[in-house]
């Protein structure tokens, strides 16, 4: 599947996938217009949305609704490699969710296609948090 790439003016560069157009931006301090997500803040948010499919496919099989069930995406960045050097996933669950599914949810989590395509040497936490 090809992704075609376009330059739209300034700082703007967005993606047509599958006739999907995505688009994208850079900061204030980096130039853009802050119009858009920034390229690597969309990687961030594949990541965690890419989790999210997994845990939401996990509970609809359950049949546990997911409504309350949110996921919060942070990483730790080391500013003398410039690499992040561990993602942090926080899974958010209401207090009534089936404790029993809670180890199972993290591996489901880290099952996630993006994530498999990391460098293994970046760390990835994934917790459950009760609400």
């Amino acid at each position: 599947m090809p992704i075609e790439i376009h330059f739209d003016g300034n700082k703007k560069v967005s993606a047509v996938i599958d006739g999907f157009t995505i688009k994208t931006d850079q900061t204030i301090p980096s130039g853009g217009e802050n119009s858009a997500p920034t390229p690597f803040n969309l990687f961030l948010a594949s990541l965690g949305t890419c989790a999210g499919i997994y845990v939401k496919s996990f509970c609809d099989q359950r049949g546990i609704g997911t409504d309350n069930i949110r996921i919060v995406m942070d990483y730790v960045y080391d500013q003398t490699q410039k690499m992040i050097v561990k993602f942090i996933m926080l899974i958010y669950m209401p207090a009534d969710f089936p404790e029993q599914y809670e180890a199972a949810v993290i591996k489901t989590a880290s099952l996630c296609a993006v994530k498999r395509h990391l460098n293994p040497a970046i760390e990835n936490d994934i917790k459950i948090v009760r609400q």
